[in-house]
């Protein structure tokens, strides 16, 4: 089953680093976010990506074509004029990946549309290019799978930041506490999983897969939602990656499942 990333858009909420490079390719722990994300896959033993591209599109082309050079010892020999080159070992992951041109300002469905010629009109599996998540794939597939309808989104309950109040129309306040994990609304961490009837919901560059086909497949009763009530995080802003870094370095990072 083919895993298909959004990593197209220009990343403006972080600008400190997407000025320079593409939001997926912001690195946590030396490493790129979307090779986070792909690992997270690849552990459940899904190694077939296709990666929606659009903004800066050639440096995530070129850092997956030097990828295998990257992971590999290697051995140079300049003797007799010219360079010689051998592999001496590498730790490869057995990934297969499409790197697909989606477009510089093509929304998200548009640029999930245009890569419907290389899904094969089969089932597939759909996430944005910046958050991590623990979330069990053969569980979320599973549940997608009992219900048969076409879509199915993962939701995570997004807990308040702030203490809650109890207010009257007046503006009064009849009670203070403390925020709890209830207190949070569901939001649409990823991880979805899709049957190739999404496309008919997918008009052109212009349609946000966030809105209109949504909102349609909710009508016509085709989208379900997998609860995750573990870890998710997305990079949204720079501070948001300094937390998932010291995660990481400090080998505390819930969504390293591999």
């Amino acid at each position: 089953m083919k895993v298909v990333i959004l990593a197209g858009g220009l990343g403006t909420r972080i600008s400190e680093e997407s000025k320079y490079r593409p939001k997926p390719m912001i690195e946590i722990g030396e490493m790129p976010i979307i090779w986070h994300i792909m690992k997270s896959y690849s552990h459940y033993g899904f190694n077939d990506f296709i990666i929606c591209a659009g903004y800066k599109q050639h440096m995530v082309k070129e850092w997956f074509c030097n990828y295998f050079m990257h992971k590999s010892d290697i051995k140079l020999n300049y003797k007799n004029g010219k360079q010689d080159f051998k592999i001496l070992s590498s730790e490869i992951e057995p990934w297969e990946v499409s790197i697909v041109d989606t477009g510089y300002s093509t929304m998200t469905g548009g640029r999930v549309k245009r890569i419907q010629k290389y899904v094969d009109n089969e089932t597939f599996m759909l996430t944005y290019g910046d958050g991590v998540c623990d979330v069990n794939i053969d569980e979320l597939l599973k549940f997608h799978k009992s219900h048969g309808k076409i879509a199915t989104i993962t939701s995570i309950i997004q807990k308040q930041q702030k203490g809650v109040l109890e207010l009257t129309k007046l503006g009064e306040v009849r009670s203070f506490r403390e925020k709890k994990n209830g207190d949070g609304a569901p939001i649409n961490a990823g991880f979805m999983v899709l049957e190739p009837k999404i496309f008919d919901y997918l008009k052109d560059d212009s349609t946000v897969l966030e809105a209109e086909p949504m909102e349609k497949l909710a009508d016509d009763n085709e989208l379900m939602s997998y609860t995750h009530r573990g870890f998710w995080q997305c990079m949204d802003s720079l501070r948001e990656k300094e937390v998932l870094e010291e995660m990481w370095y400090k080998d505390k990072a819930p969504w390293k499942v591999w």
